[in-house]
């Protein structure tokens, strides 16, 4: 299989740069991804005059989709590969850098793609068009890469019991109600409203960013890189049960990571299997 470039930079000025996903036809998030998105932050954290990242999409209905399952545990032979075990260690170090990321979402954020844009400073998505969902637990797993972390420091207990339990999709009005997304803007006007940001921060002194970021962090209650690898290794457990493996043999015949129709309205299709 050829293996082309997931990730784009589009450097709209030294210190303001845009990263767009680009996986056809689903925007799953891959190990060639994750390769990437690791030299990416090599990148990131190399460039002096770098102060503020947006990651966004290429396909309008996908932001960033959960991992190609049939990748799990491989790992490819290119720079920056790591497998999918080295996540805790990503997010982390993303949230921690000294560059301000935004995810800008338009399209399903699911699973891994969800957890991936909770790990950024910063979400703004499209009212129209975003949707998000962590859909593990109805694929008899649990969510693995911080889902639970991130949204139980932004939303809540009993909210974050909502999203993980009922595994549905989330529209970003909701989103903004319940407080994990920054704002939810028209589509129209969504590329604009960031970009003006964007651009905005970057025009500020780095190290004022930096510091004012670090001091966030602090009082924010950001998740730790030991808490996320507690839930990392718990998945490792759950995805062995007998049931989360006679789910997935079910996913894989309904068209998990294949089938366009099964992915755009996957929370719905899962919601109506037949109980275990």
């Amino acid at each position: 299989m050829a293996v082309t470039n997931r990730l784009s930079i589009i450097r709209q000025s030294p210190s303001y740069w845009r990263i767009v996903f680009d996986n056809p036809p689903l925007n799953l998030f891959d190990l060639e991804t994750f390769a990437e998105l690791n030299v990416l932050m090599d990148e990131i954290e190399r460039d002096t005059d770098l102060k503020i990242v947006v990651f966004e999409s290429g396909d309008e209905d996908f932001f960033v989709n959960h991992h190609d399952l049939e990748q799990h545990g491989v790992v490819p032979d290119q720079p920056g590969a790591a497998s999918f075990d080295h996540w805790p260690s990503f997010v982390t170090r993303l949230a921690q850098s000294s560059v301000i990321s935004i995810a800008k979402v338009r399209g399903r954020a699911r699973a891994q793609g969800f957890e991936f844009a909770l790990a950024c400073d910063m979400r703004f998505a499209s009212r129209e068009r975003a949707v998000f969902s962590l859909i593990e637990v109805a694929g008899s797993s649990i969510p693995g890469g911080g889902g639970v972390e991130w949204l139980a420091a932004l939303v809540g207990r009993s909210r974050s019991l909502e999203i993980v339990l009922g595994a549905d999709d989330f529209d970003a009005d909701i989103a903004e109600r319940y407080g994990w997304i920054n704002r939810a803007v028209p589509d129209s006007e969504l590329d604009a409203f960031v970009d003006a940001f964007a651009e905005r921060v970057s025009r500020f002194e780095k190290r004022a960013l930096e510091t004012g970021k670090k001091l966030v962090n602090a009082r924010a209650g950001v998740p730790s890189e030991g808490d996320l690898w507690v839930s990392n290794h718990v998945l490792a457990g759950v995805d062995n049960w007998p049931e989360a493996q006679a789910m997935l043999t079910r996913l894989n015949a309904a068209g998990f990571g294949k089938d366009r129709g099964f992915e755009l309205n996957m929370a719905e299709r899962l919601g109506n299997l037949p109980s275990a």
